[in-house]
């Protein structure tokens, strides 16, 4: 597409070559380095003059690091003349900071949002934001796409509606498992969860039935994966036959595979959003998803000025 470049920092480079393949397209030349103080370095190799750039960068950990690449390059590319910048974020980053819980902390997501406002962000794709209402604190369009309709083929693919149950892990993601549910012409249960500290989770009860089902777990993402595995011994405890979880984002940090590998959960079924550590690439359990090409998707209606409402859903 004449007019159209894609660049990409240290994130995950081979989601943005996934992307570039659906395309059709190069992946454009950048320098991303670092200073022996660890500051990082942008160097844009190629012309962008009146070019509309797509930015394409998870802010998975380390997470300071890669935002921090997007908005050096997007500065770098507006002081290059590029006509406009837009922000391919796949897993949006401080997403889960989104409103004040306690006194005398910050708003993070709304504090990211401003900072690549600033930098020359004109436009935002991302996908499944942890709080949609995050669309707000930007003063440009933000396109939230989904990855329903990859994890949905799936379940299809290998569930039979009659014997699953879709669960949602908690009282929040109830409208995400209801419409999985809905899709699937399949049942619905909830987890009665309960947080004490941050990362830490107790399931307490399950409301619904699961007895005899395969229970299948629908969230946004998997962090540490306590409130995963708790939920995993309250389903089964209930009569659930197996368990299994499909979420976005792998985010999978500290104990995160232990867990998953000590559990009795049987798959863990994510996207290629953030790319998997060495420890979640050895896990027999964790399954794979492309959502290139619907990201990809995106991007290419985004540049011609068609509709993605399609895409939402």
């Amino acid at each position: 597409m004449n007019g159209f470049k894609i660049f990409t920092g240290n994130s995950n480079p081979d989601f943005a070559k996934k992307v570039c393949e659906y395309l059709n397209e190069t992946l454009g030349s950048a320098k991303v380095n670092k200073f022996s103080d660890d500051e990082i370095q942008i160097e844009i190799q190629e012309n962008v003059r009146s070019q509309e750039v797509f930015i394409v960068q998870s802010t998975c950990e380390p997470v300071n690091d890669n935002l921090m690449e997007i908005l050096l390059m997007a500065d770098a590319l507006k002081r290059s003349s590029a006509k406009k910048i837009s922000a391919v974020i796949p897993y949006f980053g401080y997403s889960r900071q989104d409103k004040k819980v306690i006194p005398r902390v910050p708003i993070s997501a709304k504090l990211v949002a401003d900072l690549l406002e600033k930098a020359g962000i004109s436009r935002i794709i991302t996908m499944d934001l942890h709080a949609g209402q995050i669309q707000g604190f930007f003063n440009v369009p933000v396109d939230n796409l989904y990855a329903a309709p990859i994890i949905l083929d799936f379940i299809k693919s290998n569930y039979h509606n009659n014997d699953i149950v879709i669960v949602s892990p908690d009282a929040g993601g109830v409208e995400r498992a209801r419409a999985f549910a809905k899709r699937l012409d399949a049942g619905l249960a909830i987890i009665d969860k309960r947080r004490d500290a941050p990362n830490v989770a107790k399931a307490m009860a399950v409301i619904g039935n699961v007895e005899g089902k395969k229970a299948i777990i629908i969230d946004d993402m998997v962090d540490t994966a306590g409130t995963l595995t708790e939920g995993v011994e309250a389903l089964l405890d209930n009569g659930a036959m197996e368990v299994h979880c499909c979420c976005s984002h792998p985010v999978l940090s500290g104990p995160a595979i232990n867990r998953i590998n000590k559990s009795r959960l049987k798959t863990l079924v994510v996207t290629n959003t953030i790319p998997l550590n060495g420890k979640a690439v050895e896990c027999d359990k964790i399954k794979v998803l492309s959502v290139a090409s619907l990201i990809g998707e995106g991007m290419r209606r985004s540049f011609k000025g068609e509709s993605v409402s399609s895409l939402f859903v």
